[in-house]
């Protein structure tokens, strides 16, 4: 199925709102999920709207949510998501960031209560706009083994951060804390493929090349071994421990046919973002010329092979953005099959 951006949108809204979200807030939703896919991080986008509705109908997502800021200084804030979906609370705590770094120069908040937040560039990229360096990350269900265990301790846990520039693209790092983003194990079983050494364990501790290992009890591996773990698990401490919400391996699932555990320590799952003002550190076209300065070099390196060019991180996912922008892109079958079945629910087009 080829569908274009607008199409996609406008039936993510038609979804959302027919579950009584407010349209401000699914037009954010939408924009969120379909930023995913636009950028080539089809794990995250509009595959993941039928597992949003199903949290809805298990009465673990609150639609309707009206997060609110607890707890506050000049520069942090943390905020309760009252259980609404990620994908509005990050944007709207990243406005919070945002202000408290115009006003002090940085800004942080930590957000508990919350759901699944889609890619975590969307709410880093936010603060490009304003000539900020922006942060985003979020703990995430447990699907990866610490390093040398076999048990499920930790989420994906996703880090982003995105930096300005002047004439070049900003720098966009948007990556998880393990070796694969469990998306991207749904990728291949969807398209019945193996994947790659590295990516997951078996429930015994052994590598696996089996897409389902997951299914059978085993569990996603950290990037870089124990690197990877120490990363994933800084960003649960920030996102969790910090802000109230549960972590480690009481982080609610993300399906909705498993219940989260009992006896949880905390509320939701949980996020963190930051925002820096570049010209509290140096003028901002100073930086922003050195920025290019330092992009160009880069792409200057010389190459192992003359026709791979060396990428800055970003790059690729924009190339993508401007492509599916312009000429659509073709949806996976087990995906728009998940898109007929919500049609066909709420009696819309697709």
């Amino acid at each position: 199925m080829i569908v274009t951006k607008e199409q996609l949108l406008k039936f993510c809204f038609e979804v959302f709102t027919a579950c009584g979200m407010p349209n401000d807030d699914a037009n954010l939703a939408s924009e969120v999920l379909v930023s995913a896919d636009l950028r080539g991080i089809d794990s995250h986008g509009v595959a993941r709207l039928s597992g949003y509705i199903r949290l809805w109908e298990a009465k673990r997502a609150n639609l309707q949510a009206n997060p609110k800021i607890i707890y506050e200084t000049p520069s942090t804030a943390t905020i309760d998501a009252d259980a609404g979906l990620g994908l509005v609370v990050a944007p709207y705590a990243m406005k919070v960031a945002i202000e408290k770094a115009r006003q002090v120069g940085t800004g942080w908040v930590a957000i508990k209560n919350s759901n699944h937040f889609g890619i975590a560039a969307y709410h880093a990229m936010m603060a490009l706009e304003e000539d900020m360096i922006g942060f985003s990350m979020t703990n995430a269900s447990p699907l990866v083994a610490p390093t040398n265990a076999m048990e499920r301790m930790l989420g994906t846990n996703p880090i982003c951060i995105a930096v300005p520039a002047g004439k070049e693209q900003p720098f966009v790092i948007d990556m998880a804390t393990s070796n694969a983003a469990n998306g991207k194990l749904e990728i291949a079983q969807r398209e019945n493929k193996s994947i790659p050494l590295g990516w997951v364990q078996t429930e015994t501790g052994k590598e696996s090349t089996d897409a389902n290992e997951l299914k059978k009890g085993g569990a996603l591996m950290p990037l870089g071994g124990h690197k990877g773990y120490g990363l994933g698990a800084a960003v649960d401490i920030l996102s969790a421990v910090l802000s109230g919400a549960n972590y480690g391996p009481w982080v609610p699932p993300f399906v909705s046919f498993l219940n989260p555990l009992p006896n949880l320590p905390g509320q939701g799952i949980g996020h963190f973002v930051g925002a820096m003002r570049v010209d509290a550190f140096r003028p901002k076209e100073d930086f922003k010329i050195h920025m290019d300065n330092w992009i160009q070099r880069f792409k200057e390196a010389q190459r192992i092979d003359p026709e791979i060019e060396v990428l800055i991180p970003g790059e690729p996912e924009f190339r993508m953005q401007q492509e599916r922008s312009i000429n659509g892109f073709g949806l996976n079958q087990n995906v728009a099959n998940d898109l007929l079945d919500l049609a066909k629910k709420f009696n819309l087009n697709l």
